[in-house]
């Protein structure tokens, strides 16, 4: 934490998303106390009790240095276990069936409302008996040898057990938020209520606290339309009109300073429900003027109605082939030439002599790209620094797929006599995007993978540039800097090379779907690719030209997945999926 304080940081986010409340206080109360450690320079050492409290809220598999290290990290990802971990509190040493008795030597505290777990045993269970012998106890210490009762299901002896929760931790957690008013916004009003004269409600944001924020100089006035009357008895007084007005509950406001302007002797008929919608509408106006202040506004750009499009009104596609390998076994003279025009390459295949005489023929025959990757490591930048000259030099190179906007800038200097198509990875889902990417120097767009049919027609008919759709592909799903062959997130020796190996891996998850790996040799980032193919019909849509994603797919499939997508058509079968196309992200 100190170094990245020192490094510049000035906000840390945890991860809160779908996490307790008790998480979330744990967390942040500890974070605060190294924080303010480092700011006021005291000396820094970590409390091995706050490092336990902080695997006990949440873990897996314990904590590690993730990417910051310049070493290899093989111990980035646990394995053992995909969810909570807690902490390991001992192993089976007996385990009696029939009363539930488990029993162990503790390597940790364990108390009565703990939660456990087994290591072959996906259920929970809450500690409701602890012995000693026959002693029972609230709570032992590490190093007892105890007896936990009622436990029933898959459980061995020998296996592991671990605490993933516990109750004195979460009681302090709770403690810390539950005594806590939530904090509220403070303004002041001002009610008038006068003899013939409907009900006034002013909201004033004038106080030094809000000279900095969208709160500052605010001032909004409301009327009612309830007019007040002459009591009979009992007159209205200003106690009662302050009580009412101040119940602000459920906002984000309090009253801070409340004044009311009130006449002897009135009275207003149903005066709750009259006060409170008079507050409740000048609270909503406050809110609504706040969010005013911040509200982006994004010039309209001019729309074109979607023109009705049948199939013999629209030209065929050009296609675009993204070839992810290259193999010497296949005979890349048999491609379909007459339908296909342009080819992407991956950068790192003009890396290797191996694919030399196959490069020269395809950037010969075809408009070839540089197919740029999403994520550039230093291996890939020295390859552009070192060798991307020579590669220009060396086969006749049309342009490049531009992945990230960063490309832009390492791509400057070749701007001027290649062309630059975006890659899907801008994630391109309005006008305004194409707009923006066009004074960029784009000639042709990829759309976001995640478009609707509904969205893609919309966008396409009133496209500023070229576009480009993918419609077939066992398309990526994640690329993560991680390599999962060599189980690290930077190369090291002897890892066995198994990304030059050929073979093909997968990652099958719990339904048995296999998802294809893709390993990078230039760095250790790995695609994890969908199951299922994509494969979608351009039949509707505008779009300039159409994508194949190629991985392993043979000469033969690729000519006829070719020919299908050149007549806007797309492939049936349970192997295929439509991704997005049909339903809204």
């Amino acid at each position: 934490m100190p170094n990245l304080i020192h490094a510049g940081v000035h906000c840390f986010k945890i991860e809160g998303r779908l996490k307790s409340p008790e998480y979330v206080a744990t967390v942040t109360r500890i974070y605060r106390k190294y924080i303010d450690m480092v700011l006021n320079n005291e000396p820094y050492q970590v409390c091995e009790s706050d490092r336990k409290d902080l695997m006990q809220a949440f873990n897996r598999g314990e904590f590690s240095t993730g990417h910051l290290s310049a070493k290899p990290n093989q111990d980035l990802i646990f394995k053992e276990k995909p969810n909570n971990m807690g902490i390991f509190i001992g192993t089976i040493e007996n385990y009696n069936q029939n009363k539930g008795h488990v029993k162990l030597q503790l390597k940790d505290t364990l108390s009565i409302g703990d939660t456990i777990s087994f290591e072959k045993e996906d259920s929970r269970y809450t500690v409701s008996e602890l012995m000693i012998g026959n002693q029972n106890l609230t709570t032992a210490k590490l190093g007892d040898k105890v007896t936990v009762g009622r436990m029933k299901g898959n459980i061995f002896v020998g296996n592991k057990i671990y605490k993933l929760a516990s109750k004195q931790l979460s009681t302090i957690a709770k403690q810390s938020y539950e005594a806590n008013e939530n904090r509220k916004i403070l303004v002041n009003g001002i009610v008038t209520i006068q003899k013939d004269t409907p009900i006034r409600m002013q909201i004033i944001c004038t106080n030094s606290r809000h000279s900095t924020d969208n709160y500052h100089n605010i001032k909004l006035e409301v009327t009612s339309p309830v007019i007040p009357e002459k009591a009979v008895q009992s007159p209205l007084t200003s106690d009662r009109v302050i009580s009412q007005i101040s119940k602000t509950n459920n906002t984000p406001f309090a009253f801070e300073h409340l004044t009311i302007d009130i006449e002897d002797g009135l009275y207003i008929p149903k005066m709750s429900s009259t006060l409170n919608e008079l507050r409740r509408t000048a609270l909503d106006m406050l809110e609504a003027k706040v969010i005013a202040k911040k509200t982006r506004k994004i010039n309209s750009l001019s729309k074109i109605a979607f023109p009705s499009t049948k199939k013999e009104d629209l030209c065929p596609p050009k296609v675009s082939v993204l070839l992810r390998s290259l193999s010497k076994d296949k005979d890349y003279h048999a491609l379909d030439k007459e339908n296909i025009s342009n080819i992407y390459l991956p950068l790192k295949l003009f890396a290797t002599k191996k694919y030399r005489d196959i490069l020269h023929f395809l950037a010969q025959t075809y408009h070839v790209y540089i197919y740029m990757p999403t994520i550039i490591k230093s291996n890939y930048r020295n390859l552009i620094l070192n060798s991307l000259e020579d590669i220009l030099k060396t086969y006749s190179i049309k342009g490049f797929v531009i992945s990230n906007l960063a490309d832009f800038k390492i791509l400057e200097k070749y701007h001027k006599d290649y062309s630059f198509i975006g890659n899907y990875s801008l994630n391109v889902f309005n006008t305004n995007s194409l707009k923006e990417l066009k004074t960029l120097g784009l000639k042709r767009a990829t759309v976001s993978r995640e478009l609707s049919k509904d969205t893609l027609q919309d966008l396409l008919a009133n496209a500023p540039i070229e576009t480009e759709l993918i419609v077939y592909g066992n398309l990526p799903i994640m690329a993560m800097n991680y390599c999962l062959l060599g189980k690290t997130n930077q190369c090291y020796p002897n890892c066995g090379i198994n990304c030059l190996k050929n073979n093909t891996y997968y990652l099958k998850d719990r339904l048995g779907y296999e998802f294809r790996i893709i390993p990078d040799e230039m760095q250790t980032v790995s695609l994890i690719c969908n199951s299922k193919t994509l494969s979608i019909s351009s039949k509707d849509l505008l779009v300039d030209s159409v994508r194949i994603d190629v991985i392993d797919e043979s000469i033969e499939d690729i000519n006829h997945i070719i020919q299908t997508v050149k007549t806007r058509e797309k492939l049936e079968g349970q192997q295929y999926t439509n991704g997005n196309f049909h339903r809204e992200v």
